[in-house]
C-alpha cells in the first residue's frame, strides 16, 4: 500500500491506471471465467465487425468519389433498373450524386385536365368544348382563376404528403411558431426589464440583460434558419417544376420543336419562361408561406394578448383598423399582376434579341448590320423602359399612402389603444381592473403602469409588423399571379402540345391545313420509308392554315433502294424529310417509317450539323451518351476506326483525346462538321439514313468515298441534293417542283433510257457550243480593237504603247 501511495504521489497517470484496475476487478469479482471469456470474445469480434464495416464503407465511398470523377469528366452517369439516372455534379473539391427520377406518363394524364381542362368556375373557360389554354378574357390577378392556376401548380411542386418538400415546409412551419413565441416572451422581457430599470432593482435588471442576450442569440438562429428554409423550399419547388417540365418539353413527341414552329402559343421565349420566369415564381411562392402565414399567426397570438392586456373595446378598434385598411390599400393598388405579366413578356423580347444576335453574330458581321442590330435593341430596350417607367409612376401613390397607413397612423392607433387602461380602466381588460384595485404608492402604480405599456407597445409593435407584412403581401400576392400565369400558361401549353389538343374555335370550321385539321396516319415499324397521297405542306402556326407545296405525293423506298430527292430550292425537299422525321404534321394520306435510330431504325442528318455540349467522344456517339455506349459493349477503338473512315482520323490526336471539351461548332470547320454527321451515321449503322445536303461542304473525292462506305455497312441512303453527280451513288431519283405551278414531281429509276437520252441531249449541245468558240474569240478581239481608240475633236488618238504590252502580256 505504501508503495502504491507512493506511485499514485509521484505519478498521476500510474494512479489513474491503478484506480481503473480495481474498478474493474471489483465489477468482475462475482462472474465467472467462462463468462468473462464470452465476453471477451464478444468485444473482440464487435471490434473486428466494426472495423471491417468502417474500413468497407470507407472503400465505398472512395470508389464512389472516384467513379464520379471519372464520369463527370467523361460527361456520363449511371442507369437505374427502375428507369431513374444517376448523374454526377461538380460539389466544391469532390463531386455530389444526384438522381433523376422521370415523370410517369400517368402523372401527365392526371395534369392534363387541370391545365386543358379548368373548371368553369375557375374563369378559365366559358363553358365550351374547345377552351382556349390561356382564354384571352383572363387577366392576371386576384381572382378565381389565380386560385386554380396555383393549386394546379402547387399538385406538381407537391405531389404527394410524404415528400421531402412536406418536410420543409412542416420544419419551416415550426420555426415561424418558434419566432411567434420568441416575440411575446421579448415582449414581457423588455417591460421586465424596464420596470426593474425604473424600480433601481440593480440585480434583476443585470439578470434580466443576461436573457435577453440568451434569448437573442437564440432568436437569431431561428430567423437564420427561417430564411435558410425558404430557400430550400424555393430550390425545391423549383427543382420538381423544372424537372416536370423537361420531361414535358424534351420527348419523343418532340414537344420542344412543335412548342416553337407549329404551336406558337408562347412564342420563341420558351427559355425565358423555363428560366427566369419559373425562377421568380418559385421565390415568391416560398416567401408566401412566411408573408401570409407567420403574420396570420402573429396577429391571432397578439390579438388575444392584447385582449387579455386591454380589453375588447381595443380588439373591436383592431379589427376594424384591418379591415378599413385592407380595404383602402386593395382599392388604391395598381394591378401589380397584370404589370408584372406585361414586364415579364417584354424581358423576354429583349432577352431574345440579344441571344438572336449572339447565334447569329457571324453573318451580321459579314453583312455590317450592328447599327440595324442595334436599332433593334434600342427600340426594345426604350418600350422596356417606358414600361417600367410607368410602373415605377403608378408605384408612387400606392407607396406613399401604404407607408403612411402602416406605419404611422397604425403607430399613432396603437398608442392610443395602449393608453386605454389609464384613461378607461373600465374598459381596459386587465391593465384596467389591475388599475383600479390597485392600493400601492404612487411609484409602485407608475413602475406597473410602465411595465404594462412598454409590454403592450411591444405586442402592438409586432402586430403592427404581422398587420404591415399581411398589407405588403396583397402586393406580393398580384405579383405572384403574374408570374402564376406566366407558368401556368407554358404547362398548358406543353400539355397542349403533347395530347395535340387542338380544336377550332367555336362557331368556325377548321381552317384547311391547320394542326385542327390533321388527319393523315403515322406507322412505325415499316421496313422502308413509305408516303402514300400525302400532300407535302409548310404549316403555320396554329390556328392559321400552311401553305401547300406538292398536292400529293406517293413514293416508297425499300432497303437497298438508295433515293436521291432532287429540285430547285423552295419546291419541298427538305418538308419531305421533316414529314417522314415527324417534324412536321401529316394532314393528308400515309407516311410508313422504320421506328427509331439503331440496326434496324432510321437517322435523319439535317443540313446544318449539330455539334453538342460534352467531349469528342460525345460528338461521335449523338444522340447516345457514354452510359448507353457502355451498355452497348462498344469502346473507343471503335470510335477511333470509324473517324478514320470519315477522313477524321487525327481528331483524337489535335484536340487532346476523348475526354477533350471543347466548343465544338467553333472548333471545327464547315467540312469537319459535315464528315462529323457522317461519323454517326457510321456509328449508329441505321438501315434507313436521310441525309439532307450533307456533304456540300466535302471535295467530290471524300464525298465520294463517304457515300460507298455507308453503302457498303448496308444504310440505304435518302439524299437530298442538287448536286447532279451524287447520281451515281443512287438508285432512284425524286424530281420535285416540276409542271407549271411548281406542284408536280417525278420518279424514275437512274440509268435508264430516258436519263441516257437527257444526258446525250445535253452532251450534244454542249458540243455545238464547244464549236463555236473560236468564232466568238474572233467577234471578241474585233470587239476589243473597236473599242481601243479613243475619239477627240481633233481626231482619233491612238492608245498609249503600254497597251500593245499589256495585251501581249495577257496573251
Amino acid at each position: 500500500m505504501a508503495v502504491q501511495s507512493t506511485l499514485q504521489h509521484q505519478d498521476p497517470v500510474a494512479a489513474l491506471y491503478h484506480r481503473y484496475v480495481d474498478l474493474v476487478r471489483s465489477r468482475f469479482k462475482g462472474t465467472t471465467r467462462a463468462t468473462r471469456l464470452v465476453g471477451t470474445i464478444l468485444l473482440a469480434i464487435t471490434i473486428i465487425v466494426t472495423g471491417t464495416g468502417s474500413r468497407r464503407w470507407w472503400l465505398k465511398k472512395k470508389a464512389e468519389k472516384e467513379q464520379g470523377r471519372r464520369l463527370l469528366r467523361r460527361n456520363s452517369g449511371l442507369r437505374l433498373k427502375d428507369g431513374s439516372r444517376v448523374i454526377f455534379v461538380p460539389y466544391g473539391d469532390s463531386t455530389s450524386k444526384v438522381t433523376i427520377h422521370p415523370t410517369k406518363p400517368t402523372t401527365f394524364d392526371a395534369h392534363r385536365r387541370l391545365f386543358l381542362n379548368p373548371p368553369r368556375a375557375s374563369g378559365l373557360t366559358d363553358g365550351q368544348t374547345t377552351p382556349q389554354i390561356p382564354p384571352p378574357q383572363t387577366k392576371p390577378g386576384l381572382n378565381l382563376a389565380f386560385l386554380h392556376q396555383f393549386l394546379s401548380l402547387l399538385s406538381i411542386m407537391i405531389p404527394r404528403w410524404r415528400s421531402k418538400e412536406t418536410g420543409l415546409l412542416l420544419s419551416h412551419g415550426v420555426f415561424l411558431m418558434l419566432r411567434t413565441y420568441l416575440s411575446l416572451v421579448v415582449a414581457r422581457l423588455d417591460g421586465e426589464i424596464v420596470r426593474d430599470l425604473v424600480a433601481g432593482n440593480g440585480r434583476s435588471f443585470m439578470w434580466g440583460i443576461v436573457k435577453w442576450c440568451g434569448i437573442g442569440g437564440f432568436a437569431s438562429y431561428t430567423n437564420a434558419m427561417i430564411k435558410f428554409l425558404q430557400s430550400k423550399v424555393s430550390i425545391a419547388f423549383r427543382t420538381r417544376l423544372t424537372r416536370y417540365i423537361h420531361d414535358l418539353y424534351l420527348n419523343d413527341n418532340l414537344n420542344y420543336y412543335k412548342l416553337s414552329n407549329l404551336d406558337g402559343g408562347i412564342g420563341q421565349g420558351a427559355d425565358q419562361f423555363i428560366t427566369q420566369d419559373l425562377t421568380l415564381f418559385c421565390a415568391s411562392a416560398a416567401s408566401l408561406y412566411s408573408s401570409l402565414g407567420k403574420p396570420f399567426v402573429d396577429l391571432c397570438v397578439f390579438n388575444y394578448q392584447l385582449y387579455r392586456s386591454l380589453g375588447p373595446l381595443a380588439l373591436t378598434g383592431l379589427l376594424s383598423n384591418y379591415f378599413l385598411t385592407a380595404t383602402i390599400l386593395r382599392r388604391l393598388s395598381p394591378p401589380f399582376g397584370k404589370l408584372k405579366a406585361v414586364e415579364g413578356r417584354k424581358e423576354g423580347d429583349f432577352r431574345g434579341l440579344h441571344a438572336r444576335l449572339i447565334a447569329n453574330a457571324e453573318e451580321v458581321a459579314f453583312y455590317g448590320g450592328s447599327n440595324m442590330e442595334k436599332n433593334f435593341l434600342d427600340k426594345e430596350f426604350r418600350s422596356l423602359k417606358k414600361w417600367m417607367e410607368g410602373i415605377y409612376t403608378l408605384k408612387i401613390r400606392y407607396n406613399i399612402i401604404e407607408d403612411f397607413v402602416l406605419k404611422y397612423s397604425w403607430s399613432a392607433y396603437g398608442y392610443l389603444l395602449s393608453s386605454l387602461p389609464v384613461f378607461l380602466p373600465a374598459w381596459g381588460g386587465l391593465g384596467g381592473r389591475q388599475e383600479m384595485i390597485e392600493t400601492s404608492t404612487s411609484g409602485g402604480k407608475e413602475r406597473g403602469r410602465m411595465k404594462e405599456f412598454i409590454t403592450n407597445k411591444r405586442l402592438m409593435l409586432s402586430l403592427a409588423d404581422a398587420g404591415g407584412r399581411m398589407m405588403y403581401s396583397i402586393k406580393d400576392l398580384s405579383e405572384l399571379a403574374g408570374y402564376t400565369s406566366r407558368v401556368y400558361t407554358l404547362i398548358s401549353t406543353l400539355h397542349r402540345v403533347h395530347a395535340n389538343a387542338y380544336f377550332p374555335p367555336r362557331g368556325a370550321h377548321a381552317e384547311l391545313f391547320s394542326l385542327s385539321d390533321v388527319q393523315g396516319t403515322i406507322q412505325k415499324g415499316f421496313d422502308g420509308v413509305r408516303l402514300e397521297n400525302v400532300p407535302v405542306v409548310a404549316p403555320s402556326v396554329f390556328p392559321h392554315g400552311g401553305e401547300d407545296l406538292i398536292d400529293s405525293l406517293s413514293v416508297i423506298v425499300h432497303s437497298g433502294e438508295h433515293l436521291l430527292i432532287s429540285g430547285a430550292n423552295g419546291v419541298g425537299k427538305s418538308a419531305v424529310a421533316r414529314i417522314v422525321a415527324g417534324l412536321w404534321p401529316v394532314y393528308r394520306g400515309l407516311v410508313s417509317r422504320p421506328r427509331s435510330i439503331g440496326t434496324d431504325g432510321i437517322m435523319f442528318l439535317p443540313q446544318r450539323p449539330y455539334l453538342s455540349v460534352g467531349t469528342l467522344r460525345d460528338q461521335v456517339i449523338y444522340p447516345d451518351g457514354e452510359m448507353e455506349m457502355r451498355d452497348q459493349g462498344r469502346r473507343d477503338i471503335e470510335l477511333k476506326r470509324i473517324l478514320e473512315e470519315a477522313r477524321l482520323g487525327y481528331l483524337p490526336d489535335r484536340e487532346g483525346g476523348w475526354d477533350t471539351r471543347k466548343e465544338w461548332k467553333d472548333v471545327l470547320s464547315g467540312g469537319e462538321k459535315q464528315r462529323m454527321a457522317i461519323a454517326r451515321l457510321l456509328y449508329h449503322e441505321p438501315r434507313y439514313a436521310f441525309i439532307d445536303e450533307g456533304t456540300s461542304a466535302v471535295s467530290s473525292d471524300v464525298e465520294g468515298l463517304l457515300y460507298e462506305r455507308a453503302k457498303e455497312k448496308g444504310i440505304t441512303l435518302i439524299t437530298i441534293s442538287t448536286r447532279a453527280s451524287l447520281k451515281r451513288y443512287h438508285t432512284f431519283n425524286l424530281t420535285l417542283g416540276l409542271g407549271d405551278d411548281g406542284n408536280g414531281w417525278e420518279y424514275e429509276r437512274i440509268g435508264t433510257e430516258k436519263e441516257k437520252m437527257g444526258v446525250e441531249r445535253e452532251l450534244t449541245e454542249l458540243r455545238e457550243r464547244l464549236s463555236k468558240v473560236e468564232q466568238w474569240k474572233a467577234r471578241t478581239e474585233e470587239i476589243e480593237r473597236e473599242l481601243a481608240p479613243v475619239w477627240t475633236e481633233q481626231g482619233v488618238l491612238s492608245p498609249p504603247p503600254y497597251s500593245a504590252e499589256l495585251e501581249h502580256a495577257g496573251k
